[in-house]
């Protein structure tokens, strides 16, 4: 499928089901409890305060990037506002730079940050989201953190059961696409 076509259909989407807005998302302290545990539970060297802040930063600023992106819609809707130009950021990528930004400013010394990428299919395309691991560990051993797939409301899995995407290292998914092993 062309990348134009592409473009056509997600506005047509947008349009389409433009009266499918989402509600501003919300945490509970369990919510962000739950995170923080999983967190703790990569591994017995994990500092339980790291593990805490590095959860109520994930939900806290998922919501607060959410209001600033004015994100409203689901977020297949909401890329294609920002493709056309009604929106200026809230691509999974937006998502995954900021928090994995805001996330390393913490300078956790038990926790390592990583940009997970999950490379096109024929019916997917490219999706980016932050992991939290242990220190030391891989991507693959640790938690993903996606806020965009539920338009700023925080998805949260261990990378390995999260099978709707197949998660890799961003940057050995884009040496792959760069030299022509990914095919789309």
């Amino acid at each position: 499928m062309s990348r134009k076509l592409l473009v056509l259909w997600a506005t047509l989407a947008a349009l389409t089901l433009g009266a499918c807005t989402t509600t501003l998302p919300t945490a509970s302290q369990n919510d962000i409890d739950a995170l923080a545990q999983a967190i703790q539970a990569l591994g017995p060297e994990v500092d339980p305060a790291e593990a805490q802040e590095a959860a109520a930063i994930s939900y806290s600023y998922s919501q607060r990037l959410a209001q600033e992106w004015n994100v409203s819609d689901p977020a297949i809707i909401h890329n294609a506002k920002v493709i056309n130009g009604f929106r200026e950021y809230g691509l999974c990528n937006d998502w995954a730079q900021a928090m994995t930004t805001r996330l390393k400013q913490e300078n956790f010394r038990t926790l390592d940050l990583h940009w997970a990428t999950s490379p096109p299919t024929q019916f997917r395309i490219i999706h980016h989201s932050a992991s939290v691991s242990a220190k030391g560990d891989s991507m693959y051993d640790g938690i993903i953190l996606d806020p965009w797939r539920n338009s700023g409301a925080l998805h949260w899995a261990p990378v390995r059961e999260d099978t709707k995407y197949n998660w890799r290292p961003r940057l050995e998914v884009r040496e792959e696409l760069l030299n022509g092993k990914l095919p789309y």
